[in-house]
């Protein structure tokens, strides 16, 4: 991309764009997940359709994820290239991507109920023949995984962040259209055991449209751009190609490595009832702030890390990574003081209706504060990790992500018998705390020093903060729940709002005595917002 492309819009902007357009998506996301809780609860439709979706949603966060190794790779490698010369990189990697992801999508028909086994040895024979139907149905998400991926990449690499952002809508739409029209055919016979194969049809056809639709819309907006038409190219000698394809592969291997923990997670929850539902539940409600905020640092970091990459921009680029990490705890931490002291309103206000009764609340309240509490640790290593992409390493994670495939499977068989579902996540977390132990050890070698007693006495100040509006949120739901009927919605709302705002205000006043630029960033982008 020219100089000119690559300045005209400032990180503020690209921020502003990615998270208005990702909060919408969310959105979207958030009432398809009521819309499944209200129609199946935590029952053996969406226990199904959890395991079923493990590997065509692996390979979507995976390889059509914003963020995830083929956006990457592609932002990482046009972004030092005229626009000029995009076209047929892109189409070349597009076409060798989809001739592997088609050889896995007939892998995956053929072979279901053998992956479904592994995945989860303790469904029963109904769950288990719904959900190898349902793993069939949505295989070629493979193949649409795969092009949203080169399409995120290809239109951030051309300064387009609106449509990537807020493509993903296109799945909850289909999903949520798929169970209306169960619902109104089946009427309250919904959640039947006698329907869970078309229930569980529904949702992995809904799913398959949402992805097919995705890639479209990408498609139409990457050719109108320039940027590559849907073609065959077998140039592989083409310049930039081979850049793209020793970032891509690695970060693959790497990212595939780290989803691994996820099938061990599932592996072990396949022996809990219900738990992975729950698990689906309470992880989907973190990844909706996660998601926006990781998508609004992320997103445009990537391509100053990338640009920052050579020896002589090294002070800038420690800078950045300081940046980074230090606003995506400002972001986090916040978070997970309300979702630590929150879970309950929070679980009873988005699902409790329907067929999502007060025992499935409890089940996943605990799971929720356990995925709270590693919200910083996942997505402060996703942005050490997009560091090693810039610097054109992508061997680096795929091999501390090996070594976590081990130490996921040791915590989750220690940590499941203390406590259950939360102790599947709390492996996770430990898993990311270690990921970036070694990424900072290992960049502070590499680029001849980091400051790291700073920036930790830094993240151990903003800890404490965490810990004391925690604490005071807490307060505010316990006093809260003992002198209030705890069974009102519009009750529940007014709970959560005040726990939430003690929690939040808490953590500014006191983050804000630390005198950090990076708060100075975030409050006088606030004052902004509020005096237009």
């Amino acid at each position: 991309m020219s100089e000119k492309k690559k300045s005209s819009r400032s990180l503020a902007g690209i921020a502003r764009i990615v998270a208005i357009a990702t909060l919408i998506s969310k959105i979207f996301g958030l009432v398809r997940e009521q819309a499944i809780a209200w129609a199946f609860g935590v029952g053996a439709v969406v226990n199904a359709y959890a395991y079923a979706y493990v590997i065509p949603g692996f390979l979507l966060i995976l390889l059509g994820g914003i963020n995830g190794p083929f956006h990457s790779a592609l932002v990482s490698v046009l972004a030092k290239r005229n626009k000029s010369e995009a076209a047929p990189i892109v189409e070349t990697v597009t076409t060798l991507i989809s001739i592997v992801l088609l050889l896995v999508t007939v892998v995956l028909v053929v072979f279901a109920g053998t992956f479904i086994d592994i995945l989860a040895p303790g469904l029963d024979g109904i769950a288990r023949a719904s959900a190898i139907l349902q793993l069939q149905i949505m295989a070629p998400l493979a193949v649409f995984a795969g092009l949203i991926g080169i399409g995120f990449g290809t239109l951030n690499a051309s300064n387009q962040y609106w449509l990537p952002s807020i493509s993903p809508l296109f799945s909850s739409l289909t999903v949520v259209i798929g169970v209306a029209v169960l619902a109104w055919l089946l009427g309250e016979q919904i959640n039947d055991s006698r329907y869970l194969q078309l229930g569980g049809v529904v949702l992995a056809g809904g799913t398959l449209a949402g992805g097919l639709l995705q890639w479209v819309a990408q498609l139409n907006a990457q050719i109108q751009s320039g940027m590559g038409k849907l073609r065959l190219r077998f140039d592989w000698r083409i310049p930039g190609v081979g850049d793209v394809m020793r970032v891509m592969i690695p970060a693959s291997l790497s990212s595939g490595m780290l989803h691994i923990n996820v099938y061990t997670d599932l592996f072990f929850a396949s022996y809990i009832e219900g738990a992975a539902a729950a698990m689906r539940y309470a992880n989907f409600i973190v990844l909706t702030p996660l998601g926006i905020i990781s998508n609004m640092i992320l997103v445009p970091f990537m391509p100053v890390f990338s640009q920052l990459a050579a020896p002589e921009n090294w002070q800038e680029l420690k800078f950045r990574i300081r940046q980074g990490l230090l606003l995506t705890a400002l972001t986090m931490l916040p978070l997970t003081a309300i979702f630590i002291a929150s879970a309950t309103p929070i679980i009873r206000i988005i699902y409790e209706r329907g067929s999502f009764n007060l025992k499935a609340s409890q089940m996943v309240i605990p799971v929720l504060m356990a995925y709270g509490f590693g919200m910083f640790f996942y997505l402060g290593r996703d942005v050490l990790v997009r560091v090693f992409y810039a610097l054109g390493d992508g061997e680096t994670p795929f091999c501390v992500s090996i070594f976590n495939i081990f130490l996921n499977a040791g915590l989750d068989y220690l940590l499941i018998q203390s406590f259950q579902t939360p102790g599947l996540v709390l492996a996770t977390v430990g898993v990311n705390i270690t990921s970036m132990g070694a990424f900072l050890w290992i960049l502070n070698r590499r680029l001849n020093g980091l400051p790291l007693g700073e920036w930790g006495l830094i993240l151990l100040q903003l800890t404490a903060i965490t810990i004391a509006s925690t604490i005071a949120s807490w307060g505010v739901n316990w006093g809260w729940e003992k002198l209030l009927d705890s069974n009102n919605l519009l009750l529940l709302l007014l709970q959560f709002c005040l726990s939430a705002s003690v929690a939040l205000g808490v953590f500014v006043l006191l983050a804000m005595q630390l005198k950090l630029q990076e708060v100075d960033i975030i409050v006088s982008r606030i004052q902004q917002k509020l005096s237009k």
